[in-house]
């Protein structure tokens, strides 16, 4: 199963999801080609209604820490409650391009 897979199995599990768009962002980045290590999340959930931005992401972050013990090593977040999505303020965001960085 691919990470991509992986992440996207977990969250399903553990949260009641509207929308969900997961991208794997790592051919943007100075990685080898075909790699799972960069990716964004944009995630629509009732779940969500109440709770900080903060808190938010702990959560994300606590369903996939093996994950990113594991070799996820950017998280990209944009998560938002049903009434924030119903509000038509909120869409996925394009990544900001990579500065680069060194392999070794």
């Amino acid at each position: 199963m691919s990470l991509k897979d992986t992440i996207e199995s977990k969250l399903k599990a553990s949260l009641t999801i509207h929308q969900m768009i997961l991208t794997n962002e790592s051919h943007q980045h100075n990685v080898p080609t075909g790699s799972e290590s960069h990716f964004h999340l944009f995630l629509v959930s009732p779940d969500f209604e109440g709770v900080s931005r903060v808190a938010r992401h702990q959560k994300i972050y606590g369903l996939l820490a093996e994950e990113l013990k594991q070799g996820l090593h950017a998280l990209r977040l944009q998560l938002h409650s049903l009434e924030e999505f119903e509000q038509g303020s909120v869409s996925p965001s394009q990544a900001p391009k990579c500065r680069g960085g060194s392999k070794g």
